[in-house]
C-alpha cells in the first residue's frame, strides 16, 4: 500500500506529519467503510486547547498526549464491508474523522456527500452540528432574539443557521476581520461591542449562546438577557480569564429566573431512538443539505492547506495570524 500519514501532537506546542501504520489492507468488519482523505478541516477552538495541552492539564485521559486530533473529514470510498448499504466505491463520504490520510470508518458514522456540494465544505456540517443541539433544545422561538458572542466557526456557523431558521440574530467579536468574515457570509446584524443598555437588546434576548469560551461573555449575556431567558455555554471556557466571582453570575441566575446550561453536541444521540427523533447526524445531514443549496455559505471561512504544514497551522491560530477563521488540510497535496 502507498504511504499513510496523520498529523500527530507530540507533546505540548508540537504538531508533526508522520506514518501511520494503522491502514494495514486488513479484512473489514460487515459494517465499515475505508478510503482516501481528501479534507479534513481544523477545529480552531478543541483543537488548539489539545495542541497547547490544557486538556491534558485537566487531567482528561482522552486529550493526553500524544494523540491524532481531527474533528471532520470528507474522503472518498474505496472498500466497504460486506453488510454496507447505500454507499460504494467513488462516492464521497463526511465523517468525524481524524487528520489523517485515511478513514476507516463504521458507515452508521457517516454521510453522502450532496450532488453539487464541494467536497472541502462537507466538514462545515460538523461545525454547524454544535450550535444546531442548541436550536433542538431551546425554549426560545422564532422570531425571538438570539445574541451570538464569539464568531470562530461555531459561532458564525451557529448565528448563521439561528438566522436561517428565522430567529433575530444578533452576533458579537472584537475582532474586526471575523466581523468582516460574518457580514460576507450573509449575518445581517453583527456588532463590535454589545453595550449593556442597549434598546434594541437589553432585557429582549430570549437566548445567548455564548461561543468564545470567555466567562466575561457569559456574565455579559446574563446580564443582557431577558426574564427567563437561556445561556448556552457553547465555547468551551478551558482557561481562566478573569476575576470574576460565581456569585456575580449566580445572583443574576436567582433574579432573572434564567437557565445556565452546557451546549455539548453530544446533548443528542447520534442516531433516532424509539422516542428521540432529533439526532446529531440528523442535523448533520440538514448541514450538508443547507450548503448544497446555497443556504449557507462557507467560501471564505477556510484556507486550504498541506498537511505538512501542520506546525505552522497551529502556531498560526495561536498567534491569531490566520488569514481567515480556520484551516483545510489538502490531503491531495501529498498524493501529487
Amino acid at each position: 500500500m502507498a504511504r499513510e500519514t496523520k498529523v500527530l501532537f507530540s507533546s505540548p506546542g508540537q504538531a508533526e506529519l508522520v506514518d501511520d501504520d494503522e491502514f494495514d489492507g486488513k479484512e473489514l468488519a460487515p459494517n465499515e467503510i475505508e478510503g482516501k482523505t481528501l479534507f479534513t478541516l481544523v477545529s480552531a477552538g478543541t483543537e488548539l486547547n489539545l495542541y497547547l495541552g490544557n486538556y491534558q492539564n485537566n487531567n482528561q485521559a482522552w486529550g493526553r498526549l500524544p494523540l491524532v486530533p481531527g474533528y471532520a473529514a470528507v474522503f472518498e470510498v474505496e472498500r466497504t464491508g460486506s453488510g454496507v448499504h447505500g454507499l460504494k466505491p467513488g462516492d464521497l463520504a463526511f465523517c468525524h474523522g481524524k487528520h489523517r490520510s485515511r478513514q476507516r470508518v463504521n458507515v452508521d458514522n457517516t454521510l453522502a456527500v450532496p450532488d453539487g456540494l464541494p467536497a472541502e465544505h462537507a466538514p462545515f456540517a460538523r461545525m454547524m452540528n454544535v450550535t444546531m443541539s442548541t436550536l433542538t433544545t431551546t425554549r426560545a422561538r422564532p422570531p425571538g432574539k438570539v445574541l451570538v458572542t464569539g464568531l470562530g466557526q461555531v459561532g458564525l456557523l451557529g448565528a448563521l443557521v439561528f438566522q436561517l431558521c428565522g430567529y433575530d440574530v444578533y452576533a458579537f467579536d472584537p475582532v474586526e476581520a471575523r466581523r468582516e468574515v460574518a457580514t460576507r457570509a450573509g449575518l445581517r446584524k453583527v456588532l463590535a461591542e454589545v453595550s449593556l443598555d442597549s434598546p434594541e437588546l437589553a432585557g429582549q434576548v430570549d437566548l445567548v449562546l455564548e461561543c468564545s469560551g470567555h466567562e466575561q461573555a457569559i456574565l455579559d449575556g446574563c446580564m443582557i438577557a431577558g426574564d427567563g431567558a437561556e445561556i448556552v455555554v457553547v465555547g468551551v471556557p478551558m482557561l481562566r480569564k478573569t476575576e470574576i466571582y460565581a456569585q456575580e453570575i449566580l445572583i443574576l441566575l436567582f433574579r432573572k429566573f434564567l437557565t445556565l446550561r452546557g451546549g455539548k453536541e453530544q446533548r443528542l444521540p447520534a442516531r433516532a431512538t424509539q422516542f428521540e427523533r432529533n439526532t446529531m447526524f440528523g442535523n448533520q445531514k440538514a448541514g450538508l443539505d443547507w450548503m448544497a443549496a446555497k443556504q449557507i455559505v462557507v467560501d471564505d471561512m477556510y484556507t486550504k492547506i498541506s498537511p505538512e504544514e501542520a506546525q505552522r497551522v497551529y502556531q498560526d491560530l495561536l498567534n491569531q495570524r490566520s488569514p481567515k477563521l480556520s484551516y483545510m488540510f489538502d490531503w491531495s497535496e501529498l498524493r501529487g
